[in-house]
């Protein structure tokens, strides 16, 4: 089968399970900010949990072209839902699946490749965010155990997920060779939940601590070796911001559907409003950026599926489609008019939706950094 056969399925798997299981619910998700754990079991059934995890660990064996399909198809039903699926298969899934040994992938691979586990990925803390070099966050080695202590903030599924990939610092302050990697199971004693956040958007998405107390985890839970995870997680962040380049591609391309359906919908002084110039620019602009953000993104998809480091390409695809999805939705909203500000119209939340794309996993001020960095070797 070919990729673009394959794509033209994934498409209208995604249309068939948003209308279903996400379309009638994602009002109230947003407004109750509630969390709906048991859909991604149900999403793990048709291997949306597992999209990149080989089909010897109970994954789906897709590539990125069909993850980025994935991704930004949800997200064209509600952009929370889009994000859990991306933080769980490109972060907690995506690090043990690249540096986890074969005894540890197929003790956590298949569980979270079906959607039974929920995986959470824990770097960012409350006043580290892109300099995590100065984690706060320490494990020390006790025999055959590592001892974690500290908080994480703003982590995907930290209440709700029953597995965390945490990067905790085993050596000097400031030294970027001093985080290991260590794989915390639900259950343990020393980690507990803390405060979920009360968010602008994604509210579907839980976001929330995860505090470390004499946290005792088995030495065969690190992944790779001492001294490793900040070099794994910078890795890791590069097929992220593949992630979250393709989250924002499927907002700008939600809130351009919308936009075009309701231009041509609404009449004003006799005739649809899509038949201003007004409108119709704004339309043309918006179908222009959304359509070179799609090029960046599988072009950045296409190079990871090759195996060649996309640093450069998945900071630039991030940069660029989470700036124009923030762009695409203002400008549908301002086609809604009054509507647009209105929840009875699904674009008020693509536009809140939209803003986490140019925080989330680097923001577009780190992006530059990122491409101006490797511009100027």
């Amino acid at each position: 089968m070919s990729v673009t056969e394959n794509l033209r399925m994934i498409a209208q798997m995604i249309e068939d399970l948003g209308e279903k299981y996400i379309a009638p619910y994602r009002k109230e998700w947003d407004d109750k900010q509630e969390f709906p754990a048991d859909l991604f079991k149900k999403l793990g059934e048709y291997g949306l949990m597992g999209v990149l995890v080989p089909e010897a660990y109970g994954g789906a064996g897709m590539g990125y072209h069909e993850y980025v399909a994935i991704v930004s198809g949800l997200a064209r039903f509600d952009p929370a839902i889009a994000l859990s699926v991306a933080a769980h298969n490109s972060l907690c899934t995506g690090h043990i699946l690249a540096f986890g040994n074969e005894e540890q992938k197929q003790r956590w691979l298949p569980k979270l490749a079906s959607g039974e586990w929920l995986g959470a990925w824990a770097l960012t803390e409350p006043n580290t965010g892109s300099d995590a070099g100065n984690m706060m966050t320490t494990a020390r080695q006790e025999g055959a155990e590592w001892v974690i202590n500290g908080t994480k903030t703003f982590i995907t599924h930290g209440n709700s997920g029953n597995i965390a990939v945490v990067m905790a610092r085993t050596g000097e302050l400031g030294d970027k060779k001093s985080a290991t990697a260590l794989v915390v199971e639900r259950g343990n004693p020393g980690m507990q939940a803390g405060r979920k956040e009360d968010k602008l958007g994604m509210r579907a998405s839980e976001t929330s601590e995860m505090i470390f107390t004499d946290c005792r985890v088995p030495a065969d839970n690190m992944l790779g070796k001492p001294g490793e995870g900040f070099a794994q997680a910078l890795s890791v962040l590069d097929g992220g911001r593949i992630s979250i380049a393709a989250l924002a591609l499927g907002i700008a391309e939600g809130a351009l559907a919308a936009a075009v359906s309701y231009a041509q919908e609404r009449h004003q002084f006799g005739q649809p409003i899509a038949n201003f110039q007004g409108i119709s620019f704004k339309l043309a602009d918006m179908a222009t950026k959304t359509e070179a953000a799609r090029q960046l993104v599988h072009r950045a998809a296409d190079m990871k599926n090759r195996g060649e480091k996309v640093t450069l390409e998945a900071a630039m695809a991030k940069y660029y489609a989470a700036e124009i999805s923030v762009e695409v939705a203002n400008e549908a909203v301002q086609i809604f008019g009054g509507y647009g500000y209105s929840k009875l119209f699904p674009v008020e939340k693509f536009y809140r939706d939209a803003k986490l794309c140019t925080i989330g996993e680097g923001t577009s001020e780190i992006q530059k950094v990122v491409i101006a960095k490797n511009l100027l070797r």
